[in-house]
């Protein structure tokens, strides 16, 4: 039976951000895909959940968030 990567408690994972500030959990064993960036390196599941829940705090792409903000 396949389990989804994105899933798996023992594997390693990375933190992507992009450029409208949004972000991925990201398995270490793929490709960063283009216009995404490591945000934090190799981790815990659990630990790049956490950065993700601590650091993006508006969901709103960037781009729409400062033509709203204007």
């Amino acid at each position: 039976m396949a389990t989804n990567p994105f899933e798996n408690d023992e594997a390693t994972y990375v933190v992507l951000i992009n450029g409208e500030g949004q972000y991925s959990l990201w398995p270490t064993f793929a490709e960063v895909p283009a216009g995404w960036t490591v945000e934090k390196t190799a981790d815990t599941r659990q630990a790049c959940l956490d950065h993700i829940n601590e650091h993006w705090t508006d969901m709103r792409p960037r781009s729409l968030a400062e033509a709203m903000d204007s």
